[in-house]
């Protein structure tokens, strides 16, 4: 059965498509059979898979509105490793769409159903903004990770992603619950960002993963030659940051109930 993960975070700028794109990246480099899942409309974790979004024939626009299957829209990147269900501007207008449609939050997960047995990790790229495909991504989802810079502002929108899971978990989706907080761009030169992980880990425990991602001009460069970090420069310190997450989070799951 496939482990589904939404990638999220309610403040925009924290790496969730980097983060992303080279987790799936790395759980594939470990073995794993992963399924990305472009919930954005701006198609960025598309784009950094090596898959040009203006040329998909079919897209998660196409799946949401019952149009194709998963099976059907889900592509290869052959240089990552991993399948994506791709996303493009189409997206945007499903917005408006699915709100005449029946079970609309729950569109997605229905249709994730039909492919459960053929990956162990399903990875959703979440838009920053609270909508009705980011409701959809955590209805399917059985948890959340969330990337966060180790900054106060970071603090305040981590509160607000909390209760919009809390409040998820209890109208749509009992299953939902956060699975770990990962330090990302972490510099551990600047005193600030020391304070601010001590707290996090202070105040959430376990909950935030051991693996940090240092700031990393490879990881910065890697989507403007649409690949994730882990793929362009697997040698790079940003790259094998991931390979360990990557093996923290399959660690990790296999402790789940």
């Amino acid at each position: 059965m496939a482990k589904i993960f939404c990638i999220a975070n309610q403040k925009g700028g924290v790496g969730k498509t980097t983060t992303t794109v080279n987790l799936a990246a790395g759980l594939a480099k470990v073995g794993q059979r992963v399924l990305m899942v472009d919930l954005d409309p701006q198609g960025n974790a598309t784009m950094g898979s090596g898959i040009n979004k203006r040329d998909l024939a079919l897209s998660l626009y196409d799946v949401l509105l019952g149009q194709a299957s998963v099976a059907q829209a889900a592509l290869l990147a052959d240089a990552c490793g991993y399948h994506v269900l791709g996303a493009n501007r189409e997206l945007a207008g499903a917005e408006v769409e699915l709100v005449e449609l029946p079970q609309r939050e729950k569109r997605l997960k229905l249709a994730l159903t039909a492919v459960d047995a053929d990956y162990d990790f399903v990875l959703i790229d979440c838009p920053p903004s609270l909508s009705m495909l980011t409701l959809n991504g955590l209805c399917a989802a059985h948890g959340v990770v969330v990337p966060m810079q180790c900054e106060y502002f970071a603090l305040e929108g981590l509160a607000d992603l909390v209760n919009t899971i809390k409040q998820v978990h209890a109208n749509h989706n009992r299953d939902l619950k956060v699975i770990g907080l990962l330090r990302v761009m972490f510099d551990p030169r600047i005193t600030l960002q020391q304070q601010v992980s001590d707290q996090l880990k202070e105040r959430f425990g376990d909950k935030v993963f051991d693996s940090v991602i240092p700031r990393n001009v490879r990881l910065a460069e890697a989507p403007s030659y649409g690949l994730p970090g882990v793929v362009f420069d697997p040698a790079a310190r940003g790259s094998k940051a991931f390979i360990d997450f990557a093996r923290e989070m399959v660690r990790r799951i296999d402790r789940l109930p």
